[in-house]
């Protein structure tokens, strides 16, 4: 999610492409042994038929990871101004040592992005823009920060992605070129005049100085107004670098709540003033991590999250932003490492979901559940119980038990009626279980909303698998509206190749799918990147070059029902038909309602085999 996109990124020639088996060993992500850490990443492979639910900065049945909030300097308070998402520290979780004598860490709630980073050395963030802006004044909005998000805001932000979508379908050319004037205008409508943008990771740090806003204004969960309490403060006080940290990791959590990219350009202002007056200061440093995760640019992420860690080895956003980026760049192993060493400095909810996800990854689903239901006990705010549910649920949906996963989802939703991870995830199992009318309602009024790719394309595929009057036409608005979220985020800064990828592959321009994973992949070695090429070169009929991916992005055991079905869909194009017949009866046998149209064709396929035997 940086300010420099995946679009400018080269493309290398068929000819000298890296093929998976010409990785180095530090890339390799293959074999049972190597896990992801980070629940909330890589997940845009999902956004294709047979794939999961895309996650951008955190959206999507899998939450974004939390991460905890650090002690600011000069004996700064630890605050929590992201809604739902404070960290406990002390449970104990099957594989994780929790250290109960280390006491209470209070965290924020952070989340990976989809899954996609930067070329290499990409974390170099651009000017501040207007100064006068960084230092507190209004910038022509009128007022002095974001409004609390009420339904005019919502229906503005949600008007701009589907103006953007109409535009598209009619003049494309002219839609590309003015979709960052359309963010400008509908998005920042609420936007501050000073400070930076947010993203799913970040929680705010603490504020410094005296005077400033309290920590239970932040951490009771009303984020707008600990926003607008900053702003008053900062201007006060503008030389607070505490605050203006606090400030610009809490818009990177405003941008993903709101699903709101354009809140990443103030986040990195109100980060970038931080460090211009504490060069160095960790809190800023862990903030800028975050934000460049969001943005998925995860070399930056990583970067940066080495740098606030050699300033402080305890900083809990550092560590847990260190993580993701290492489990998206599939450096599974390191990551590995990584999740033990955050949870030997900062045990807590952060933490142990991390690390069930790198177990779920290395294909350990009942040590990942272990780890998340004591997560799951030792959770005593409602945004943590309603993370961690989810968390539960979409394990539970991955493994194809959809009335567990209800469950989960009805608890996560007990706890925050509003969590959009929990009401899409809600929506899916429900598809899943045979529930359509139910499933579409749901996504309805989730996309109404927050026009974000994973859930639009659930409803695309719902609406065809459903085949009423008007439905195809409906399912290709949804399609459209994902061009123009991409087309939006990407004028955020956000790096959104993997989701236009899988996106494209089965609902769009095959060309631009296959541009776009390449890129990705040219960037990054994930299980999730590999997927997203191989389905890719499939859909433009290069299914030899396809199948060294397929089978890389089934390697490390991972139990993903539409990575098996891509890869037996791949094997059966290329011959290997014993292969593709387990591989398409091990999709549906772990998740029959992966997919509404993926799961309708593995049945085809594999009824097609056997009766080829």
């Amino acid at each position: 999610m940086p300010p420099r996109t995946t679009d400018s990124a080269p493309e290398r020639r068929d000819d000298d492409h890296q093929r998976p088996d010409q990785e180095t060993d530090g890339e390799r992500s293959a074999g049972r042994g190597q896990g992801q850490a980070g629940p909330g990443t890589d997940a845009g492979a999902g956004a294709g038929r047979g794939g999961g639910p895309v996650a951008e900065a955190g959206d999507g049945p899998r939450p974004a990871p939390v991460d905890g909030a650090e002690g600011g300097a000069g004996g700064a308070l630890d605050t929590d101004p992201v809604p739902g998402s404070a960290g406990t520290g002390g449970a104990d979780s099957p594989g994780v040592e929790a250290r109960a004598a280390k006491g209470t860490d209070t965290g924020t709630g952070t989340g990976t992005g989809p899954d996609a980073e930067s070329t290499p050395g990409a974390h170099d963030r651009p000017g501040a823009g207007n100064e006068s802006a960084a230092e507190g004044e209004p910038d022509g909005h009128g007022d002095s920060g974001p409004r609390p998000e009420n339904d005019a805001d919502a229906g503005e932000r949600v008007a701009a992605v589907r103006r953007a979508a109409d535009g598209g379908r009619r003049w494309r050319a002219v839609h590309l070129a003015g979709c960052a004037a359309l963010l400008a205008v509908a998005l920042t409508g609420g936007a501050i005049a000073f400070g930076g943008t947010g993203d799913g990771r970040a929680g705010a740090e603490a504020v410094s100085a005296a005077g400033a806003p309290a920590a239970g204004v932040l951490a009771r969960g009303d984020l707008d107004a600990g926003i607008r309490s900053l702003q008053k403060h900062l201007r006060a006080q503008p030389r607070d670098f505490g605050g203006w940290a606090t400030l610009g990791t809490a818009y990177v959590e405003q941008a993903r709540t709101k699903g709101d990219p354009s809140r990443y350009p103030q986040a990195e202002r109100a980060l970038k003033r931080s460090l211009e007056l504490d060069p160095g200061n960790d809190q800023a440093l862990a903030g800028r991590a975050a934000l460049a995760a969001a943005r998925h640019d995860f070399t930056g992420a990583l970067a940066d999250a080495d740098r606030a860690l050699k300033q402080n080895p305890y900083n809990e956003r550092a560590l847990c932003t260190r993580i993701d980026a290492l489990v998206e760049l599939g450096r599974y192993e390191d990551a590995a490492e990584a999740a033990r060493t955050a949870d030997d400095r900062r045990p807590g909810v952060p933490v142990f979901t991390r690390y069930a996800y790198v177990e779920e990854l290395r294909g350990d689903v009942r040590t990942a559940r272990d780890v998340l239901e004591r997560a799951l006990e030792a959770a005593d705010s409602p945004g943590d119980i309603a993370y961690v549910a989810t968390a539960l649920g979409q394990l539970a949906w991955n493994q194809g038990e959809y009335k567990t996963a209800l469950g989960h989802y009805a608890r996560a939703l007990a706890a925050d009626e509003d969590y959009l991870p929990a009401l899409e995830g809600r929506a899916r199992a429900e598809a899943a279980n045979g529930d359509r009318a139910a499933a579409v309602e749901g996504l309805e009024q989730v996309v109404a909303r927050f026009p974000l790719p994973g859930p639009l394309v659930a409803l695309g595929e719902l609406y065809e698998d459903r085949g009423a009057d008007g439905d195809r036409a409906k399912a290709g608005d949804q399609y459209a509206l994902v061009d123009a979220w991409t087309s939006l985020a990407r004028a955020g800064g956000v790096n959104a190749d993997l989701d236009s990828a899988m996106a494209a592959a089965d609902h769009g321009d095959k060309k631009e799918a296959l541009r776009a994973a390449r890129a990705e992949w040219n960037r990054r070695h994930s299980v999730h990147t590999a997927d997203a090429l191989a389905w890719a070169l499939h859909v433009n009929g290069r299914d030899e070059e396809a199948l060294p991916y397929a089978r890389r992005a089934t390697a490390t055991g991972y139990r993903n029902a539409g990575f098996l079905y891509h890869r037996g869909v791949i094997e059966r194009a290329t011959g290997n038909d014993r292969e593709a017949r387990d591989h398409l009866k091990a999709a549906l046998d772990l998740n029959p309602g992966f997919s509404p149209l993926g799961a309708r064709e593995a049945r085809t396929a594999l009824k097609d085999l056997k009766g080829a035997r």
